[in-house]
């Protein structure tokens, strides 16, 4: 599967795996994103992929976007380019036709819960966490996600604070299905993955786009909402005051 930042195989079950792995922090830059999201459109339209377990490599699942591109962008295209990319990623997961599981372990930030929130099954490992430091970066986004995870006052009192909120605490709330050893992450995703699987193919389809369609709201139109204030910050010179204390000696994820 080469160093290819994002990764995907599908095996005979129709069982698709989306893998990211980009050291030290799995934090994405623009093109990341986009190939997130090419890569989800891909195995979507395969009527082979019955399911899809979107994992990640390393330390944790996903620490947000790459700072230090922005930070090195003496314009804004950087930011729209994130922007616009998050948005693709995002709404890939939610657009899916079939379902996707997601398997968490360590740190899940910024877009990294964008992803999460959009999933439709999530797993964790018993060392995972979930949180938005976007208010520490100068930025704003991903509160309609989170919000699919935590009640609406934690969800509110997250992004104040920039706190954390334990895998153990997203399956009381009921947006973890379970939480497992680490060691056991992959092969509890999997067995849920082929539970689905298992299932007839256009039904489980038909399934994933009425429970789209009931939603409570739109998250393209919810999460486009934010990224404006995201854009004002930025056109204030306040996103980049704050932004640029970020990093020093640190490994540049959001």
């Amino acid at each position: 599967m080469g160093t290819d930042i994002v990764r995907a195989a599908v095996d005979g079950r129709g069982i698709a795996e989306l893998v990211v792995d980009r050291p030290p922090v799995n934090a994405l830059p623009v093109a990341g994103w986009y190939r997130l999201a090419r890569e989800l459109d891909r195995l979507g339209d395969d009527p082979e992929v019955r399911v899809v377990v979107l994992r990640a490599e390393g330390r944790g699942f996903n620490a947000g976007v790459d700072i230090r591109q922005l930070q090195a962008d003496p314009g804004e295209s950087a930011l729209i380019g994130v922007n616009r990319g998050c948005f693709a990623a995002f709404a890939a997961v939610y657009d899916c036709p079939v379902p996707v599981v997601a398997a968490v372990h360590g740190f899940c930030l910024g877009g990294g819960v964008g992803l999460v929130g959009n999933a439709d099954v999530v797993v964790a490992a018993q060392d995972a966490y979930f949180g938005l430091p976007e208010v520490d970066r100068g930025a704003l986004g991903a509160a309609t996600h989170l919000s699919r995870l935590v009640p609406a006052h934690r969800a509110r009192a997250m992004m104040y604070t920039c706190a954390t909120a334990t895998a153990a605490e997203l399956h009381a709330f009921g947006s973890v299905l379970d939480v497992v050893p680490k060691a056991r992450l992959r092969e509890r995703a999997l067995e849920v993955a082929a539970e689905i699987a298992a299932k007839d193919p256009l039904v489980i389809r038909a399934a994933k786009e009425a429970l789209n369609g009931i939603d409570l709201w739109d998250v393209r139109r919810s999460y486009r909402y934010e990224q404006g204030f995201t854009f004002e910050l930025g056109l204030s010179g306040a996103a980049r005051r704050v932004r640029d204390t970020f990093g020093r000696g640190r490994d540049g994820e959001a």
